[in-house]
Parts: structure tokens; C-alpha cells; sequence
């Protein structure tokens, strides 16, 4: 188990120091701006919306190594999705990292989201991960701000 938790921390490290998809997406339809006061996480979310499909997201802002990779690795699962496939994939991440129970996932399936799993460890950091996701969710509804308290 410790390569696979060492894979994970690779792949958090990665989207961290270089991630994807960030800078402001010009033009945009919808955009939010996500706060964590926890840990003073800020990040802002860009989406460019024609009907139901998306068609680009990006983010920018500045915070843990958990919240920015977790935008990045957000931007990338979320390629091609829209409409209420886009809303359910949010849920069911969101669902997974606060989930009491243990989840019933197959970490291949999930690609580099399996990577978010291990923040389950660590309560605190918790919001750190959902961050994004969240942020995305008000963009979505034209929600310009959120927070995680």
C-alpha cells in the first residue's frame, strides 16, 4: 500500500507545482471565487458554458498543495463532461472525500482523483480538497462567492 500512497503524494506534488489549466479562461460564462479560511485557501473558478456543455475550466489562486492540486486534478476529470453528468460528477466527488464511511471505489477507475483519497486521513484538510469543487458547483448556479465555513 505505501506505492500506492507514495504514487498519490506524486501525483498531488505534480498538479501542485505544475498545474493544469491554470489562468484566467478568457472569455468565460460563469466564474467563483472559493475561500477556506481554515487554511487561507483561495481560488477563483472559470467556466466557459455553451448550453449544457462545458466546454473549458480553469482556475487561479494561491493555497495549500492540496487545494491547488485539487483544482487542477478537478479540471482535468472534468474534460468533456456537461450538464447534469458534470453536476453528479461534483457530487460524487465531494461525496467520496466527506464521506463517513469508507468509499466503495475502484481507485483505477478514478484515475488521478484516486490521489484526493488519501486526504481522508486528515480531517482538517478535507476542506482543502473540496475546495474547488465546491467553488465550481456556485459557478455553475452563478453563485459568485463561497466558503467552506
Amino acid at each position: 500500500m505505501d506505492n500506492l500512497e507514495d504514487l498519490y503524494q506524486e501525483i498531488i506534488l505534480s498538479h501542485n507545482k505544475r498545474p493544469r489549466n491554470e489562468g484566467e479562461l478568457i472569455p468565460h460564462s460563469h466564474e467563483a471565487e472559493g475561500y477556506n479560511p481554515l487554511c487561507g485557501d483561495r481560488l477563483k473558478i472559470f467556466v466557459r458554458q455553451d448550453g449544457p456543455l462545458v466546454e473549458a475550466v480553469t482556475f487561479t489562486g494561491e493555497g495549500c498543495a492540496i487545494s491547488r492540486a485539487s483544482a487542477s486534478i478537478m479540471t482535468v476529470a472534468i474534460e468533456g463532461l456537461g450538464g447534469d453528468e458534470l453536476d453528479t460528477k461534483i457530487d460524487e466527488v465531494v461525496e467520496m472525500l466527506t464521506a463517513k464511511e469508507e468509499p466503495d471505489v475502484d481507485p483505477f477507475e478514478l484515475g488521478e482523483l484516486a490521489a484526493l483519497l488519501g486526504v481522508r486521513k486528515f480531517p482538517a484538510r478535507v476542506k482543502c480538497a473540496t475546495l474547488a469543487w465546491h467553488t465550481l458547483a456556485a459557478a455553475r448556479k452563478n453563485e459568485t462567492r463561497i466558503s467552506t465555513e
